[in-house]
């Protein structure tokens, strides 16, 4: 009988027949050669392998099926492989066999076949080549059939590097960007390229809403019209003004008040619509006659509850890419993030009930889902990207609540804690942080005039801000406390400009008072409702922010700080936190600590959520009580 010898062939074994003649080995017969005794092959008399190829062993066992996964230039590349012997070898296609290191491993062409269905499925292709969406598909999936390998940064943060917007290709963009804003265009053009939804999560204050101008200017020149701007009524007339000053040429239609009723094609005739999210769910049937370009939510926390009437609205809207704009995606609870990545990349992470199964709100699940979405979600920090940014110098500044105070506070906690109970600690801790930041409102006893210790430090503060000819910004929750600091710093100093915007004060009278303060040549002040003014505003004409009484939510105080720490400021920001030690305000300056560290850790946000831990420490701690320890 005619003998063969074996040789290697492309990383597979092979025979040559004596005339020269190659004969392809399926990976069943050499098994059953190397393992089995068959000694014959096509006719051909065979020896065992390794009798010709001393160096190369065997395996019983097929290798891994592997699929890897790398960053590419336009988004990911899928490799189908296996793994052996720590090393990760490509397949060629229908390759049943494979060698690595000198030794031979069977290939489950089955697996990998089951591999690329699997990826055709879940992807809709079995492309190599894939956009950046498909690796969140990948890592959200806890069914993939071969082991994963995944060697892609997978983070929009590195990506937005890899392509930063050039000067010249926005002609029609009246700005200059920052290096990292440029970067952030880039990232949200390839993104729109590529038809996929992303999350523009910057700190607050770096100019998220100039990089979505940008964006739509280069959605201008691409053809690719018309496009909504969802945004909270008090932020129409800001977008409006952005848009007319660094983007003229776009024409923009704001979608409001009595004269918006009329067909869809009034609409169609801009490049840019913006309406309010009440607006947006009124008009709902309107809208969705539209098949919208570039859908943007600016403030996007606004549909972090899933089940919310806005949410569901804003969901359905017909959209080509939806941009999620906020800088805390995440506020209470890990379902905040759901919601929004829902919204612009829909099913992205499943449905809401398995996405609670899998992540709870805990610090290490809170990462797990930060690195899921971080191809999708680009978040940059002050501190990491804004060097242009002046400085800015948090003070905090805890006062001691002395007697006669700390005996009216603790004769109020008793009494709320006799009335109230624990089912109203909620209602309790209100008219305890009422009494910190105005005792007589609290307790109705005390005459308008009473010198107060905070208000002392306040007035103090004030002083030499005004000494300075500077302005500053005061955040407080209360209405009367607003009222009568405004009383207590015209007293101070009568030529100063005083003016206060909260819920009392129209959306129309809003930004012209910030325009008189911005005006206005000398010091002057801007009393603010953190939640009517917090956000939003652009109040760069203000470089001291005092915060008078600390917020349950911190994220409201970031938001209240960054009206004047934000992009076009020119002078160093000093915030000032005002609280009182040993009272319910102490209670929440130490959570909000502790709840910044957390968002830290994770996608990012702060909770305004307030857990019963808080509540019970807020009505047992007391400044009577150290005052007895002194």
């Amino acid at each position: 009988m005619a003998t063969a010898t074996w040789m290697l062939s492309g990383g597979r074994l092979a025979l040559r027949t004596e005339s020269g003649v190659q004969i392809s080995v399926g990976a069943t017969t050499i098994f059953d050669i190397v393992f089995k005794g068959q000694r014959v092959v096509e006719g051909y008399d065979v020896a065992h392998p390794h009798d010709q190829l001393a160096d190369l062993t065997f395996s019983r066992f097929p290798a891994e099926v592997a699929l890897r996964v790398q960053d590419s230039e336009r988004g990911i590349e899928l490799t189908c492989g296996v793994l052996a012997e720590g090393i990760f070898e490509s397949l060629r296609p229908g390759a049943d066999q494979i060698i690595v290191n000198a030794r031979w491993f069977p290939v489950s062409t089955s697996q990998v076949q089951q591999l690329e269905e699997w990826l055709g499925a879940t992807l809709g292709s079995k492309q190599e080549q894939q956009p950046v969406g498909a690796l969140v598909a990948i890592r959200t999936r806890p069914d993939v059939p071969a082991k994963l390998i995944d060697l892609a940064k997978g983070d929009a943060k590195a990506m937005s590097v890899q392509r930063p917007l050039r000067a010249d290709e926005l002609p029609n963009l009246n700005a200059k960007l920052y290096p990292y804003q440029a970067e952030g265009v880039g990232f949200l053009r390839r993104m729109c390229d590529q038809s996929i939804g992303c999350v523009l999560a910057d700190e607050m204050g770096l100019g998220k809403t100039l990089q979505i101008i940008a964006l739509l200017c280069n959605e201008a020149i691409q053809r690719r019209r018309p496009s909504l701007i969802v945004a909270p009524a008090t932020l129409l007339e800001n977008w409006r003004r952005e848009i007319a000053s660094f983007a003229p040429s776009l024409s923009v239609y704001v979608h409001r008040g009595s004269d918006r009723h009329g067909i869809a094609s009034r609409l169609l005739g801009a490049d840019l619509t913006l309406v309010s999210y009440e607006t947006a769910v009124r008009d709902e049937p309107l809208l969705s006659e539209i098949s919208w370009n570039v859908v943007a939510l600016d403030e996007a926390q606004n549909i972090k509850n899933p089940a919310a009437q806005r949410t569901a609205s804003v969901k359905r809207l017909p959209r080509r890419v939806g941009i999620a704009i906020t800088g805390t995606p995440l506020e209470n609870r890990i379902d905040d993030l759901w919601s929004i990545v829902d919204f612009a990349l829909p099913r992205l992470l499943g449905d809401l009930d398995a996405f609670r199964r899998e992540f709870a709100d805990q610090l290490a699940d809170a990462e797990r889902v930060g690195l899921l979405v971080a191809p999708v979600l680009l978040r940059r920090r002050v501190r990491e990207v804004a060097n242009d940014l002046p400085e800015r110098v948090d003070i905090a500044q805890p006062l001691e609540l002395e007697s006669p105070w700390a005996e009216m506070y603790e004769a109020l906690r008793k009494q709320i804690q006799t009335e109230y109970g624990r089912a109203g600690a909620l209602v309790a801790l209100g008219k305890l942080r009422i009494f910190c930041a105005n005792p007589s409102s609290a307790t109705n006893e005390l005459p308008r005039d009473i010198e107060f210790p905070k208000v002392t430090r306040l007035l103090e503060i004030l002083e030499e801000v005004f000494a300075l000819g500077e302005k500053a910004l005061i955040f407080t929750s209360y209405l009367d406390v607003a009222d009568r600091l405004a009383e207590a710093i015209t007293a101070m100093d009568a030529s100063a400009f005083v003016a206060t915007i909260d819920g009392r004060l129209s959306v129309e009278r809003r930004q012209p008072t910030v325009d008189e303060f911005f005006a206005f040549s000398g010091a002057g002040v801007l009393l603010l409702n953190p939640k009517a003014a917090g956000v939003g505003l652009n109040i760069t004409a203000a470089n001291h922010v005092i915060h008078y009484n600390p917020e349950w939510n911190p994220a409201l105080t970031d938001q209240a700080t960054a009206r004047a720490y934000r992009r076009r400021q020119a002078k160093g920001v000093t915030v000032h936190h005002l609280y009182y030690v040993n009272t319910v305000e102490s209670v929440i300056v130490e959570r909000a600590s502790f709840k910044r560290l957390l968002a830290g850790e994770a996608v990012t946000g702060h909770g305004g959520e307030i857990e019963p831990e808080a509540l019970a420490r807020a009505l047992q701690v007391s400044p009577l009580l150290r005052e007895k320890e002194k």
